[in-house]
């Protein structure tokens, strides 16, 4: 688990699917980014949310969980390409056999985890079928 402080700083990105968007490109990051990579020095970075919704570009099933996850085994893991284009890793609630490669998905906000036997639970952004 993050540290607390970092939790915290995580928080918007975390709970609202915030990233930044490059005013000199145009290009869209997640998580948030302090430099553009394309424009370095150059790029005005300001704060944006994405609408939450894209298509995975591939998934796994994952049967053997990392530790605290072990109780929502079987699930599945994928990389979502959101629509304004950034990519990132997360579980897609739903029926397995359904899923497949273009499908679309849409954010919602869930349970992640708990740190420890009485510790802080942690929520975050899940994806669903976008016709769920």
């Amino acid at each position: 688990m993050s540290s607390v402080p970092r939790f915290w700083r995580s928080l918007g990105s975390r709970y609202n699917l915030e990233g930044t968007h490059c005013k000199e490109c145009g290009e869209y990051f997640y998580p948030p980014r302090n430099v553009c990579v394309n424009c370095r020095r150059m790029g005005e970075l300001e704060s944006f949310k994405f609408k939450g919704t894209g298509e995975i570009v591939t998934y796994t099933l994952i049967h053997t969980a990392a530790e605290g996850f072990e109780n929502q085994a079987p699930y599945t893991l994928a990389i979502i390409k959101l629509d304004e284009g950034p990519q990132l890793t997360s579980q897609v609630i739903g029926d397995s056999e359904k899923m497949h490669i273009g499908m679309r998905v849409k954010s919602v906000f869930r349970k992640l985890g708990e740190d420890g036997d009485r510790g802080m639970i942690y929520y975050g952004t899940k994806f669903i079928p976008a016709d769920a």
